[in-house]
């Protein structure tokens, strides 16, 4: 299993930017698809944005497209999600997740089993 931390969580602005980290433990973070996720209270769980292994594709949530962006450095183990146009519904617990190796594109919900602790994001209207 990898162990993975996030950052850059905080409170914004309606209208600003933040941009979440999240850090990556062992050898296998380049074999894996990558997501993020996010729970705001009261609510289930909800894809956000998931990249392929090497980084060339990428889904988004309907409600996130044009405002978001998932990338990854595999030579840093790291994974990130820039938020732009952040509007108070974007308030939740973000939460970053890996897929199983050798998984299918789109990996399915079922197929992230390593997630990280969450980090808060709050944006003020």
């Amino acid at each position: 299993q990898m162990q993975l931390v996030e950052s850059g969580g905080g409170l914004v602005q309606a209208g600003g930017s933040l941009r979440l980290s999240c850090a990556a433990s062992g050898r296998t973070f380049s074999s894996r698809a990558m997501g993020w996720f996010r729970q705001a209270p009261g609510k289930e769980r909800d894809f956000v944005a998931t990249i392929s292994p090497a980084g060339g594709n990428t889904r988004y949530a309907d409600f996130v497209k044009g405002r978001f962006t998932i990338s990854r450095d595999n030579a840093k183990n790291t994974l990130y999600l820039q938020m732009s146009s952040l509007k108070p519904e974007d308030t939740a617990v973000y939460y970053c997740a890996g897929a199983r190796m050798l998984g299918t594109w789109p990996p399915p919900r079922a197929d992230f089993g390593s997630w990280g602790q969450g980090t808060q994001v709050t944006v003020s209207s």
